[in-house]
C-alpha cells in the first residue's frame, strides 16, 4: 500500500503532534528506527530537507530517528532523486542489502512521479517501478513536517510488520 502525505504540514501543533506520535512508535517497536539515505540523482532540496527535520527544530533523533552509514543497520530507506541511469543499480542493491522489516520512503517531487524529469530517457521514475515503495512524500522540496509525517506512516507500516499483519517481504498490501 503506498500512503501520499499531505505537502503542507506547516503549523505547530501538526508538528507536535507527529513528534508525539513518533515517540509513540519507537516505544512500541522497542528500538530507535535507523534511516539510511538514498540520493539517486536529485538537486540535494530533498536532501537539505531532510537533513532539517533531524536539526534541533524538528529533532527527529531525540526518538532515535537518526541517519546510519550502512543499509545492514537502518530500517527505514528514504530516497530522493529520480534514479537515474547511473543510480539505478546502486538503489537496488542498497534496498537489498537492508534486513528485513523494511520500509521504503518517497522523498520528494522526483522519485514520487518523476517531476521535470517525467519521461526522460535517463531517469527510471517513479521509485516504485524500480523498488517497492511504501510512503510517497511529494513536494519540492517537501516541507520537514510532510517527511516527518512520512516518517510516521512508515513507522506505523514497521510496527504493523513486527506485529505480524504484514508479511515483511510485501513490499505492498
Amino acid at each position: 500500500m503506498t500512503i501520499k502525505v499531505p505537502a503542507d504540514q506547516g503549523n505547530s501543533q501538526e508538528r507536535k503532534r507527529l513528534e508525539k506520535r513518533i515517540a509513540q512508535l519507537c516505544r512500541f517497536i522497542g528500538r530507535s528506527p535507523w534511516v539510511f539515505h538514498v540520493n539517486s540523482g536529485s538537486c540535494n532540496g530533498c536532501d537539505i530537507e531532510i537533513i532539517a527535520a533531524l536539526t534541533p527544530r524538528y529533532d527527529a533523533e531525540r526518538f532515535g530517528v537518526k541517519l546510519v552509514g550502512s543499509p545492514r543497520h537502518a530500517d527505514v530507506l528514504i530516497v530522493t532523486g529520480p534514479v537515474t541511469n547511473q543510480s539505478l543499480e546502486r538503489v537496488k542493491l542498497v534496498y537489498e542489502q537492508i534486513p528485513d522489516p523494511k520500509v521504503v520512503i518517497a522523498v520528494g517531487a522526483c522519485p514520487t512521479g518523476g517531476s521535470v524529469f517525467y519521461e526522460s530517457p535517463f531517469t527510471n521514475a517513479p521509485l516504485d517501478n524500480v523498488i517497492p515503495v511504501d510512503v510517497f512524500v511529494p513536494g519540492c522540496p517537501p516541507r520537514p513536517e510532510a517527511i516527518l509525517h512520512g516518517v510516521v506512516l512508515a513507522l506505523e507500516k514497521l510496527a504493523r510488520m513486527i506485529k505480524g499483519e504484514i508479511p515483511p517481504e510485501e513490499g505492498e498490501e
